[in-house]
C-alpha cells in the first residue's frame, strides 16, 4: 500500500536528509538519505532504509551487519525535503562500531576527541571477526 503522504524528494535530486535518532534515549545516531523507494520501504516493513550515496543503491540498515532500525515515528519538516526518523537500534549505528555515528567532539582548538566507547569493529560486525 503507499503512503497517501509523500515528502519533496524533488528538490536534492530524488534524495531527503534522514537524521535518525534512537527512540529511547533521543541520541543522534546518524544522517543519511532516502529516496523515495527507501521511503516507501521503511514505511511498508517498519525497518529503516535509505539510499547509499557511494555505491548508488537502496540499502536496509543492518541487512550486512545485523544492526537492525526499528521505525518508532517519523516527522517530516515543514519544507517536506527532510524527516527525523526515531527508531530503536539494534547494536551499533556505526560502521565504525560506534552506538552512534557522532562518537567525536571538535575542541576549541579543532582537534577531535573521542566521546564514546566502540561497542564492535567493523570485523566483528561485517565478517564475524574473520579480517
Amino acid at each position: 500500500m503507499k503512503a497517501q503522504f509523500s515528502p519533496n524528494f524533488e528538490k536534492a535530486g530524488g534524495l531527503i536528509t534522514a537524521v535518525t535518532v534512537d527512540a529511547d534515549s533521543g541520541d543522534v545516531l546518524m544522517v543519511a538519505y532516502m529516496n523515495e523507494e527507501a521511503f516507501q520501504l521503511t514505511l511498508e516493513t517498519n525497518k529503516v532504509h535509505y539510499w547509499s550515496r557511494t555505491r548508488s543503491k537502496l540499502w536496509k540498515k543492518g541487512e550486512s551487519s545485523g544492526n537492525m532500525q526499528e521505525l518508532i515515528e517519523m516527522r517530516v519538516d515543514c519544507d517536506l525535503d527532510a524527516v527525523v526518523v526515531f527508531a530503536r537500534q539494534t547494536g551499533p549505528a556505526c560502521h565504525e562500531g560506534y552506538k552512534s555515528c557522532f562518537y567525536r567532539t571538535v575542541d576549541s582548538d579543532g582537534n577531535l576527541k573521542e566521546n564514546a566507547e566502540r561497542l564492535l569493529t567493523p570485523s566483528e560486525m561485517y565478517d564475524g571477526g574473520k579480517r
